[in-house]
């Protein structure tokens, strides 16, 4: 018999605009990978014959029912991807999800029915763990001789990700930012500073409800390659510094060859002059 009235109620899913069914508007639900959510029907108790019909996805998929009076508490129809996940209040209906994934994300509806029919939907989106924002520092190429020692570039990197912002900080002010919401996507963030700065810069990854924050000091992570260079920073030498070595190196090349072919000569000179001076042995007649 429960089972009966189950299905009969299920039928009133699709005959919902028929009954003239009271819809709620889509209720964003934002949660981290990992954590639990609960999805509230606001039914403060179930009365009577009541039915809460639970569903997800565009196919709406059945994942629970809730019917005290029958005695209908079930998730054990849930698809795969939800055994053991999913948790109903026998009271109220509402539907909890423990150790949410990211597949667990998409539509869901609760229909409550009873003296009327409602219905509560929610939109869950699930983000992954955000990670901790990489930054690197380089001289930029080909600068004016003016610039040359007092100008470096900060970069800010962070790998597969979706959704979210990657920004830039001095002090609380915000510098630059960018945003990508596709799927394992990459973002780098460049920020051209002074050397001699005093400052502290902050680069953040963001989404709707977590950040991630890596600070950096100027004086500390952008120097030149002679002074300092930390474990997370990636500094070039100076493009003036780097030419003077390669024309010194180049010259002292030269010179040495230069020796060599000097060396050489002199020697021949040398065994040349000797058998010059060198008298011949006369002849002796038979």
């Amino acid at each position: 018999m429960a089972h009966t009235f189950v299905l009969l109620c299920s039928c009133l899913w699709c005959l919902d605009g028929v009954f003239g069914v009271e819809t709620d508007e889509i209720k964003m639900v934002y949660v981290m990978e990992g954590d639990s959510v609960t999805l509230d029907t606001d039914v403060s108790k179930i009365q009577g014959d009541d039915l809460i019909l639970w569903r997800f996805g565009a196919e709406d998929t059945r994942v629970a029912d809730v019917n005290r009076t029958a005695k209908i508490i079930s998730t054990s129809k849930s698809p795969e991807g939800f055994r053991n996940k999913l948790h109903l209040d026998d009271q109220t209906g509402s539907l909890t999800i423990t150790n949410i994934k990211t597949e667990h994300s998409g539509l869901y509806k609760a229909q409550i029915i009873g003296n009327k029919v409602s219905r509560k939907m929610f939109n869950v989106i699930v983000y992954a763990p955000l990670p901790i924002p990489v930054i690197t520092s380089y001289c930029p190429q080909n600068p004016s001789s003016s610039e040359s020692s007092s100008k470096c570039v900060l970069v800010c990197s962070v790998v597969n990700v979706r959704q979210v912002t990657l920004s830039w900080y001095k002090g609380n002010s915000l510098f630059s930012s960018i945003s990508v919401s596709d799927l394992n996507s990459s973002l780098s963030l460049p920020l051209e500073v002074e050397y001699q700065e005093n400052n502290t810069y902050s680069c953040v990854i963001n989404n709707p409800i977590r950040n991630q924050t890596k600070h950096l000091n100027i004086t500390e992570g952008c120097q030149t390659c002679s002074v300092y260079v930390p474990s997370d920073c990636v500094c070039s030498c100076d493009t003036t510094e780097a030419v003077i070595r390669l024309v010194v190196s180049a010259l002292m090349g030269v010179a040495a060859v230069a020796a060599v072919v000097v060396l050489v000569y002199d020697i021949r000179s040398r065994k040349l002059e000797q058998k010059r001076r060198t008298p011949k042995s006369p002849s002796v007649k038979q």
